[in-house]
C-alpha cells in the first residue's frame, strides 16, 4: 500500500525521529530548539550570526535566562546549529521563528521572514511541515508563505504541509514554559493542522487548534494589543492620580480584591520588547487595508511611547524643586532591560529614558546586571557601559531612575545613599523623603 506523505510524516513525528529544523535563534529559536531536543529529537538550528552559531555547537549559551549546561546537553544528544540555508533538506519540520519589526512609518517590515524563506526554498522538499512562529498580521501565512512554497511545484497540503502557530516565550518568566502554556495552531488545510498539532503535542500539555491561520494570527495580536491597551489605561489613570495626590499603586491593590471583573496592570515607564511595543501595528495597518481605523489601539501606542519623556519630564520637576536643573545634573538609569531579570533591551524604555535625558543635557549612566553593555540599536547608539553601584557612586549621582526593577538591586542600600530617586516600577512603597513615585 502506498504510504502518503501525511503518513509517513505523522509515523516520525511520533517515533520522534523527525528532524526539526529551527530558524531564527533568538529569544524564541532557541528555547524551541531545547525544547524539541529535550523532548527526544533531533534538532538543527539556522541563523545568519555565525556567532551564535559556533557558541551552541561548543556547548554555550548567549542568554543569561538559559544556561551553559542546558545547551551543552541538547549538543551531547546531538543538537546542532548552522549558517548554511542548504541544510534545511535534511530536516522534516521547519520551523520559523524571526523578527517582524515596524517601518519607521509603522508599517510591518517581513523582510526577514522572507528573506529567510527565500533561503530555505531551493531546498525543500516533500513531506516536510513549514511553520511560521513569528508575529504579523492575519493573511501573512496565506498571501505572502503560501505562494512562495507552491512556486517551487509543492502543493501545500498534499505534498508539503503549512501552519501558523505563534510564540508565547515570556523570557524570565520560571512558572511558564512551553510544557505548561497551551500552544494556538492553525492550519492552512485540514491535513496541515493535523499535522502541525501532531508536532506541537510532543512538546507541549494542550494543543489548540484554531479554524485557519488567520485565526491563529490574530490571536497572538489580539493577546498583545489587549495588555498595550491596558498598560495604556494604567499609565493614563497613574498620571491622573498622580496629578490629584493619590497613591495609585494603593489604588491598584484595592481594585484587585474584587474577585470579578478586574485584571490588575501596573504602570511603569512605558513598554518595550519586540512585542507590546510592535504587534498592535500590525493590525492598524492590516484594518487600515479594510478601511478601518482602530483609533482605541493607536491610542495606547501614542501614550505607552510618550511614557518615557513623562519620566523624564518627573524628574527635571523633582530637580528643580532641589534648585537644579536636568541640564548638567547627574543621573543614573537602573536597568535597561525592557523588563527586569532578563538581558533583552529590544525597545526598552529605560534606553529611551537615557537617550532622552542625554538629549536634555543630563550627564548619564546606568547599571544593569544583565546588560554590561549598551551596543548600538536602531535608534540608539549612546556607547555606555553599566557601572557598579557604590556607595560613593550614588551619593555622587543628582539622580537616580529606577527604569527596570531587577531584583539583583539592593533598593534598601540605594536609598540609604541616594540624593533623590525617582521610582517609575513602584519598588518603594513606602514613603521616603528622597523618593519621588512615577
Amino acid at each position: 500500500m502506498l504510504v502518503t506523505a501525511r503518513e509517513k510524516l505523522l509515523r516520525r513525528i511520533n517515533d520522534k525521529s523527525a528532524r526539526i529544523g529551527i530558524v531564527g535563534l533568538g529569544y524564541v529559536g532557541l528555547p524551541l530548539m531545547l525544547d524539541f531536543s529535550e523532548a527526544g529529537f533531533p534538532v538543527l538550528g539556522f541563523d545568519i550570526d555565525p556567532q551564535k552559531v559556533d557558541l551552541l555547537n561548543a556547548g554555550k549559551s548567549y542568554f543569561v535566562h538559559i544556561s551553559d549546561s542546558r545547551v551543552a546537553a541538547a549538543t551531547k544528544r546531538g543538537m546542532g546549529a548552522t549558517t548554511q540555508y542548504s541544510r534545511a533538506g535534511e530536516t522534516d519540520v521547519m520551523i520559523m521563528c524571526l523578527p517582524t519589526p515596524l517601518t519607521r512609518d509603522r508599517e510591518p517590515d517581513l523582510s526577514f521572514v522572507i528573506g529567510s524563506l527565500e533561503g530555505i526554498l531551493p531546498f525543500l522538499h516533500p513531506g516536510q511541515l513549514i511553520c511560521l512562529e513569528s508575529t504579523t498580521y492575519p493573511g501573512t501565512t496565506e498571501e505572502e508563505i503560501k505562494p512562495r512554497i507552491e512556486s517551487r511545484g509543492l502543493k501545500v497540503g498534499s505534498d508539503v504541509f503549512l501552519v501558523f502557530s505563534p510564540e508565547r516565550e515570556d523570557p524570565g518568566n520560571a512558572q511558564y514554559s512551553m510544557r505548561n502554556t497551551p500552544k494556538v495552531i492553525g492550519g492552512t488545510t485540514p491535513v496541515c493542522l493535523e499535522v502541525g498539532a501532531a508536532l506541537y503535542a510532543t512538546i507541549t500539555e494542550r494543543v489548540v487548534p484554531v479554524s485557519s491561520t488567520k485565526a491563529a494570527e490574530l490571536t497572538k495580536l489580539l493577546e498583545n494589543i489587549y495588555r498595550a491597551v491596558n498598560i495604556a489605561l494604567i499609565n493614563e489613570v497613574k498620571m491622573v492620580a498622580e496629578r490629584m495626590g493619590i497613591d495609585i499603586w494603593e489604588v491598584i491593590d484595592a481594585a484587585a480584591t474584587k474577585p470579578y471583573g478586574f485584571t490588575p496592570f501596573y504602570p511603569g515607564p512605558g513598554f518595550g520588547g519586540h512585542c507590546i511595543p510592535i504587534d498592535p501595528f500590525y493590525l492598524t495597518w492590516k484594518a487600515r487595508t479594510c478601511g478601518i481605523e482602530t483609533r482605541l489601539i493607536e491610542v495606547a501606542g501614542d501614550i505607552n511611547t510618550a511614557m518615557p519623556a513623562w519620566v523624564v519630564g518627573k524628574a527635571a520637576d523633582a530637580l528643580h524643586a532641589q534648585g537644579k536643573a536636568l541640564e548638567g545634573s547627574q543621573v543614573l538609569v537602573l536597568g535597561v532591560a525592557y523588563k527586569k531579570n532578563v538581558d533583552d533591551v529590544r525597545e526598552s524604555p529605560g534606553v529611551k529614558i537615557l537617550q532622552t535625558l542625554k538629549d536634555r543635557g543630563a550627564v548619564v549612566c546606568y547599571s544593569d546586571p544583565y546588560v554590561s553593555i549598551l551596543r548600538r540599536m536602531r535608534e540608539h547608539d549612546l556607547k555606555l557601559t553599566s557601572v557598579d553601584i557604590t556607595a560613593e557612586l550614588l551619593s555622587r549621582m543628582d539622580c537616580i531612575i529606577v527604569a527596570t526593577d531587577h531584583d539583583a538591586f539592593d533598593y534598601a542600600f540605594i536609598q540609604t545613599h541616594a540624593k533623590l530617586i525617582v521610582d517609575t516600577r513602584g519598588r518603594y512603597r513606602e514613603t521616603f523623603g528622597n523618593v519621588v513615585k512615577c
